[in-house]
């Protein structure tokens, strides 16, 4: 089992069970934490406005007032029918991110924005942490890409999960949705001829397709130079989804030459979902799989279309309830070799 190592340990996860739809109204969203107080927030993340279908569904142009990023000026991303809509690229948009060591957290003295539980236990800055080699997907999943896999397992979502364009980002997933389609997935690359034959042999030598801890998408959304933003250090809206008014689809705003890793959206758009129980009280982290039965708030990463920028810094961490199913939560995969 390969394993990540960090300087210190986590603190233990903030345990949650599971509840049923009649009670999602009051699912908890659990934003940063700033100076000693917690803020739990019905029905909003991090200052993400509550979505309805109509809001959160259609592209269109920026609030007044909202940052100004750079739409794609390339053509939009393409998707394969053939392929369970990922993306009509030569490993099906999984992105290599090496092996080795990143810097981890914020520094309140060179990001004043950050929040406390962005900050390390003990000195109350960064950590390093190592991490072997893993694929991120360099787009969110799309609601294209859920559609197949709702309709090959006749699973019940939630129906506005499947409203808008197949090009849009999934939203109103749980995290048990997003689970579920990343073990569906899995099965069904690993058989196929369509997957890429090493994508398919790893897949069939103990890799994953799973969802991205917290960590493997922190590296993946900063790489290795400590940066605030995907793209960098500047605050500035950069090519990102951010302070808008709905979603657009997934890489509309073109971030790949800039960003890190050449990935699309993680910062805006939707927050995305991890395998990483919730911990309150700074980053580390246990040095074994998660546990994916566990009874957890699960975090989540990337801030939203209607988060402010510096609620859509790489090092800012929200946690939900596994059931809560938002206008702005969405995910992304990974493959690991856990």
């Amino acid at each position: 089992m390969n394993r990540a190592s960090y300087t210190t340990r986590d603190e233990t996860g903030m345990g949650r069970k599971p509840r049923d739809r009649a009670s999602m109204a009051s699912d908890r969203m659990i934003p940063g934490l700033r100076n000693s107080g917690m803020m739990l927030l019905s029905a909003i993340v991090l200052g993400s406005v509550t979505a309805t279908p109509g809001h959160a569904q259609a592209g269109g142009p920026p609030a007044r007032g909202a940052p100004q990023a750079t739409a794609r000026m390339a053509p939009l991303p393409t998707f394969r029918a053939d392929a369970w809509g990922l993306p009509d690229e030569p490993q099906l948009g999984f992105v290599e991110i090496s092996g080795g060591p990143f810097l981890m957290g914020s520094d309140p003295r060179l990001d004043p924005e950050s929040f406390e539980n962005e900050h390390w236990p003990g000195d109350g800055t960064m950590g390093t942490v190592d991490l072997p080699t893993y694929y991120i997907s360099r787009y969110e999943v799309t609601i294209g890409q859920f559609r197949a896999f709702v309709e090959a397992t006749g699973r019940t979502v939630d129906p506005q999960a499947l409203l808008a364009p197949d090009s849009y980002p999934v939203i109103f997933v749980s995290w048990p949705d997003a689970v579920a389609y990343t073990r569906w997935l899995e099965g069904e690359m690993k058989k196929s001829a369509t997957t890429p034959p090493a994508l398919r042999e790893m897949l069939n030598t103990g890799w994953r397709v799973t969802l991205p801890t917290e960590a493997e998408w922190e590296k993946a959304a900063r790489g290795t130079d400590g940066r605030i933003f995907p793209w960098g250090d500047e605050e500035i809206a950069g090519p990102a989804n951010i302070a808008g008014r709905s979603l657009t689809p997934v890489g509309y705003f073109d971030c790949s030459a800039v960003c890190a890793n050449g990935l699309e959206d993680m910062s805006g758009n939707v927050w995305e979902w991890t395998r990483t129980p919730f911990s309150g009280t700074g980053y580390g982290g246990v040095t074994t799989a998660p546990d994916l039965e566990a009874d957890a708030l699960w975090v989540m990463r990337g801030g939203s279309y209607a988060d402010a920028l510096n609620l859509n810094r790489v090092a800012v961490r929200g946690g939900a309830d596994p059931g809560a199913r938002r206008g702005f939560i969405g995910f992304r995969l990974a493959i690991t070799r856990d």
